[in-house]
Order: C-alpha cells, then sequence, then structure tokens
C-alpha cells in the first residue's frame, strides 16, 4: 500500500513539473484568433488583428492576411511553429505593409531553407521595421505542404538596445 501511494505521489509530481511541449512553448499564454471580425487594413478587410496575447493556425500551401497594430516605430516579428511537415515547396514570403500599405517589407524565404529552419531551431522568425503609426498589413504565402501557427510580436524602435556599443 505505502509502495503505491509513493508511486501515485511521484507520478504526480512529475506530472506536475514536467516540461511543456513546443507547441504550449510557443503559444505561451495566447489564445487562438478565429480570425471570423472584419478589421479595415489597407484598404481591405481582415479577420484578425494579432497582437501580443493572441495567435492563429493554417495550412500550406495557402495565403493568409492578419493586420497589426503599431503605436510608435516598431520591430515587428512574425514567427512560424511548422508541423505535420509534407513537403519544401519552391518559397515562403512574407510582406510587412507600412500604414496604409504606402510601402512594404518584402521577405522571400527559398522552401529548403523554410523548413530546415524550422526543423534546426524549431520555429522560422523574420522581422522589419515599420515607421508608420497605425494598422498595418502582413501577408504571408507559402507552396510548402505543412500546418503551422503563427504569431506577431511588436517592439517599439526605442525600446531596442543598441549593440554596437561606446
Amino acid at each position: 500500500m505505502f509502495r503505491r501511494t509513493l508511486a501515485q505521489a511521484v507520478l504526480a509530481v512529475c506530472l506536475l513539473c514536467a516540461c511543456p511541449g513546443k507547441v504550449e512553448q510557443f503559444i505561451g499564454s495566447r489564445t487562438e484568433d478565429p480570425c471570423n471580425h472584419d478589421w479595415n487594413v489597407c484598404d481591405g478587410v481582415t479577420g484578425c488583428l494579432l497582437g501580443d496575447t493572441t495567435y492563429i493556425s493554417g495550412r500550406f500551401p495557402g495565403t493568409q492576411s492578419v493586420g497589426v497594430q503599431v503605436f510608435e516605430p516598431s520591430t515587428v516579428t512574425v514567427t512560424f511553429l511548422l508541423e505535420e511537415v509534407g513537403s519544401a515547396g519552391q518559397e515562403t514570403d512574407i510582406d510587412f505593409w507600412e500604414d496604409s500599405c504606402r510601402s512594404r517589407v518584402r521577405v522571400t524565404i527559398p522552401g529548403r531553407t523554410f523548413l530546415g529552419e524550422a526543423d534546426k531551431t524549431g520555429t522560422v522568425t523574420r522581422s522589419a521595421d515599420l515607421s508608420g503609426v497605425g494598422d498595418h498589413l502582413l501577408d504571408f504565402n507559402s507552396d510548402s505542404r505543412t500546418t503551422y501557427l503563427f504569431k506577431v510580436d511588436v517592439v517599439p524602435l526605442r525600446l531596442k538596445t543598441d549593440s554596437s556599443g561606446p
């Protein structure tokens, strides 16, 4: 009886102390946005306005658009967690649009690099500095075959440390 109780206690402690899986680590305290709203961004409508409390899930091949709010010049970072990988495809494109879609920063990732980076580091992350204030459109598309989780982080440029030093 004592051994059974001890074994149950040890099992309970192990479950409580278990490390979260990669999905749980990626999501953290964020909740999934179902992308079922109408947000006016860049003279169009998108279903999601992502921030530091939300994420989305999806499937490639395909295209997705989301909005993000920027309150001052900031670095906008997008991160993909890939799962159920089928094939690399040719490329993945990410467009970071300035407010009112007056200009964009396009990032192109070759298919093998996209999947290779995800395999090596667990995620694929890209960033762009956006100077405009307001709602910004982020478009991404890929011909790879995979499912993904996607999140956005916004860090004001004034909070970034200067690594060049004195």
